[in-house]
Parts: structure tokens; C-alpha cells; sequence
């Protein structure tokens, strides 16, 4: 509250002296107000009427101020659903909302990912005195990660900030290795539950092995791990190809499904005794 609309001296324990506050600070200029969305209900009300009559009053003070400046908004939660459940201000949003602009997440410009990895290396060096490089495989295996469906980067920029600050904590030497990255990249995956490909990767990553389960394209893993699952949950081969292309089967004298498996699984240098090996299910 006092952020935002400022306070007289003496308002509260601790006031010893006036301060203006951001909305008086703003006067004829522009404001930006970032996670609007977690502003309390009296704060709300406050700004509301700011905006409507560009008026308001401060803490502790008998009089009210004026404020004339334009609004700009952030928030990452979806205010409609915020009001509809009482958490929102129904006019506010109303006055904020004249024009609204969807900024796309981390993993829907992964063309910003490899400047920012040096940008977040360039400022350790700046915090820490210490130059961390990655090695060239380690690179790669990183970006390609980063890059992926797998990637959710759900808190964006902070989330890739954080993955950069630790790898470069623990790279030996100063030198960011495949190793410092596999254990990274594992600690993502576990900070993402949410992924709905979380289970799949571990049987791709048991199966083809964490670097060749990173570099595969979103619509091959997918695909690949549920192949995976009807064939860790099958007897046989032949089972597995019957249940994976049962329409395809029905109707036709010859069946070849199996076959078909076994040229699919070729295709990413599996063999049916790789998955039997690696699978706890009995496919005698």
C-alpha cells in the first residue's frame, strides 16, 4: 500500500518520514505495475478509483493527492478466472483490459535461449569474478534439451537464470561438462511434474540413453514412448504389433504387424530384447 500510494510520517511503526509513492512518482509519465494479479482487495480498490478520478490518498494523510499517468500491466494468472472466483476486482479488470498483449514464454521463442545462456554466464562472471565456459559436447546437449518439447520452462527466464547459476557453480575448473549438464538437466525434469511426457522419458531415457532421448524431435518421443509402453506391457512382439496396429490388422489375411514394429523400433536402433532387458514387466 505504501509502495504504491506512498505515506505521511508518523502513518505506521517505522514511518519516519514522508514518501511519495509510485503512483505520485509516475505523475505525467507511465507506470508499470508487474503481477497486478497479486494486489489485495483494498489495494485494488485504490487503484481503481487512482484511474478512474486520478485521485487517491496516501497513508496517513488528510488530504488527497493527484496523479495523472498512463497504466501498463503484467501478469502471468488469468484474471478472468481470478474474478469469476471473487480474487479480482470485475471493474478493475474492465479498466485495465482496453488492450491486451499475450507475451510468449521461454519455450515458444527458443531462438532466445542460446543469447540468454551466454547473457546469464556473462553475468556470474560479473557477480562471482570466475569465467565458466561449457565445453562444446556439453553445449549441445544442453541447448538441444532447452530446446525441446520436455523443456517446460514454466517460471520462463528465472528458470533458465537458476539452470546457468548452478551449472556454472559446479563446473569443474570453469568448465561446464556433459556430466554438470545430465545432472541439470535431470534436476528439470524433476521441478517440471507437471510434464506430460514426465514418464515417457524415463523409459526413453532407460532405453536410448539420456543424450540420444534429449536430441529427439517432440512428435518422435511422444510416438516413441507410447510404442514403449504397449511393448513393456506385451508378451511378445507380435502382441505388442497387434494391439499397436489392430485396425490396420483386422480384415486382412496375412498379418505383418509385427514385422511393421520391428522396422519402427529399427528405425531408432532398438530391438525388441533391448526393451526386454530394460523392462521390469516378464515378456517371455
Amino acid at each position: 500500500m505504501s509502495a504504491l500510494f506512498g505515506h505521511k510520517r508518523g502513518a505506521f511503526t517505522g514511518a519516519l518520514q514522508d514518501r511519495q509513492g509510485l503512483l505520485r512518482s509516475a505523475d505525467g509519465g507511465i507506470l508499470f505495475l508487474d503481477e497486478v494479479g497479486e494486489l489485495g482487495t483494498d489495494e485494488q480498490a485504490m487503484l481503481l478509483r487512482a484511474i478512474e478520478e486520478k485521485k487517491f490518498l496516501p497513508m496517513g494523510a488528510d488530504r488527497e493527492v493527484s496523479s495523472d499517468f498512463q497504466l501498463l500491466c503484467g501478469t502471468n494468472r488469468d484474471l478472468q478466472a481470478n474474478v469469476a472466483k471473487g480474487l479480482f476486482c470485475e471493474e478493475l479488470l474492465a479498466r485495465i483490459n482496453l488492450w491486451t498483449f499475450k507475451l510468449p514464454g521461454l519455450r515458444e521463442r527458443t531462438e532466445d535461449i542460446e543469447p540468454n545462456v551466454d547473457y546469464e554466464l556473462d553475468r556470474f562472471t560479473e557477480r562471482t569474478g570466475i569465467r565458466v565456459t561449457f565445453n562444446r559436447k556439453a553445449r549441445q546437449r544442453f541447448l538441444a534439451f532447452a530446446a525441446s518439447g520436455e523443456a517446460l520452462w514454466s517460471a520462463n527466464f528465472r528458470d533458465l537464470s537458476g539452470a546457468v547459476t548452478r551449472m556454472a557453480t559446479l563446473a569443474p575448473g570453469g568448465r561446464i561438462t556433459i556430466d554438470v549438464v545430465d545432472e541439470e538437466i535431470v534436476r528439470l525434469r524433476r521441478s517440471w511434474p507437471m510434464s506430460p511426457m514426465t514418464a515417457d522419458d524415463g523409459v526413453l531415457a532407460m532405453i536410448l540413453g539420456d543424450e540420444a532421448a534429449g536430441n529427439l524431435d517432440l512428435f518422435d518421443k511422444v510416438q516413441l514412448g507410447e510404442v514403449l509402453r504397449v511393448c513393456r506391457a506385451s508378451r511378445s512382439l507380435s502382441d505388442a504389433g497387434r494391439t499397436l496396429f489392430r485396425v490396420t490388422w483386422q480384415g486382412k489375411k496375412t498379418a505383418n504387424d509385427a514385422d511393421q514394429l520391428r522396422k519402427y523400433l529399427a528405425h531408432f536402433t532398438i530391438q525388441w530384447d533391448d526393451i526386454r532387458k530394460k523392462s521390469p514387466e516378464r515378456m517371455d
